[in-house]
């Protein structure tokens, strides 16, 4: 290794080049000692190359970040393993930097000193760093007509823009901003709500899912005709979140899975109350509960026999005879007119 004391003054020369002024620019100035090149873009992770003209005249020369010396002539002072020598002839200095991170920006000077006088090249490196969301919101259980916020933050350079929305089948809330307000949240606003990070470099996206509670909600019953000793199914269908407990009555009088050869069968938002063999003591009212933390909700079925089908029926046909009967008793009347 050359002379510490000699490398030494080198160094405090550099620095009080820099230190009188080597703006940051974008075309060199070849007609003076102090060079300024371009400057160099790099992305996170990748190799830099740092290169200096030489001379034939050049004695000693060095890499320089900031006030510390990365590599004097052959020799590496830097003890990051990242630092490599590349090139040293009497045409050029060159060393990379690989897996360049944030810390690496900065400026960078080349000390040459001639045996005429010293000269300095110096350049500055640009990082760039891909987006990547550091801060969001997790996934969220809500009652229905809550406030709702989602937070999304990100890091990157160039700082990333950053936009919200709801991906499942409503999709139609969309937001430009770090944070998303749902106000009064309603069930058509559950679902995956999309966070998607941007910059020049890449992008980053990250989903929270939001569900919604509610009170149950049940489908109208429908009436149903069953002949004796055939079977019967009285079908009862809830819209709820969570899903809803069901609960069967005839008339007053609570039913359970197994009664009088009766069969109950919850299946998601579904229940079936299932006759085997319908008897004349199975016709009547029935009354279906679906149940759930916020609420409850009902409806009614009729399960009624051949005779209550024949009667209504028959009731139809003794009024369209009694209408008929009118008619033709008016009908003189009418025609007078």
């Amino acid at each position: 290794m050359k002379n510490p004391l000699y490398w030494a003054m080198l160094v405090g020369m550099t620095i009080l080049l820099m230190e009188q002024g080597l703006p940051v620019r974008s075309q060199g100035d070849s007609q003076s000692d102090n060079k300024v090149m371009d400057n160099i873009t790099v992305r996170q992770g990748e190799t830099v190359f740092l290169r200096c003209s030489q001379g034939d005249v050049v004695t000693h020369t060095a890499w320089l970040n900031r006030s510390s010396i990365l590599y004097a002539g052959e020799d590496k002072w830097s003890v990051d393993p990242r630092v490599s020598l590349v090139t040293l002839n009497q045409e050029e200095f060159t060393i990379k930097i690989e897996n360049v991170d944030m810390t690496d920006e900065g400026q960078y000077v080349c000390a040459v000193q001639t045996s005429s006088r010293p000269r300095t090249t110096s350049v500055h490196i640009l990082v760039q760093v891909p987006p990547k969301i550091i801060n969001l919101s997790r996934d969220i259980v809500v009652n229905e007509g809550s406030n709702v916020t989602l937070m999304c933050q990100a890091s990157g350079k160039p700082e990333p823009s950053i936009s919200w929305k709801l991906i499942s089948s409503s999709g139609d809330l969309a937001s430009d901003d770090e944070y998303l307000e749902i106000p009064s949240i309603s069930r058509q606003r559950a679902g995956t709500y999309e966070c998607t990070a941007v910059n020049d470099i890449d992008t980053d996206v990250q989903t929270v899912d939001i569900t919604v509670n509610y009170a149950p909600s049940v489908s109208e019953g429908r009436d149903v005709g069953v002949t004796l000793g055939q079977r019967g199914v009285l079908e009862c269908e809830a819209d709820a979140v969570p899903e809803a407990d069901f609960e069967w009555y005839k008339d007053d009088r609570r039913i359970f899975n197994g009664f009088d050869g009766m069969e109950i069968v919850n299946t998601g938002s579904l229940s079936k109350l299932t006759f085997f063999n319908v008897s004349d003591g199975d016709y009547g009212n029935y009354t279906c509960v679906a149940i759930n933390k916020l609420g409850t909700s009902n409806t009614s079925f009729l399960l009624y026999g051949p005779r209550a089908v024949q009667d209504g029926s028959g009731g139809a046909m003794g009024m369209h005879s009694h209408t008929c009967l009118l008619f033709i008793v008016f009908l003189p009347f009418l025609l007078r007119f």
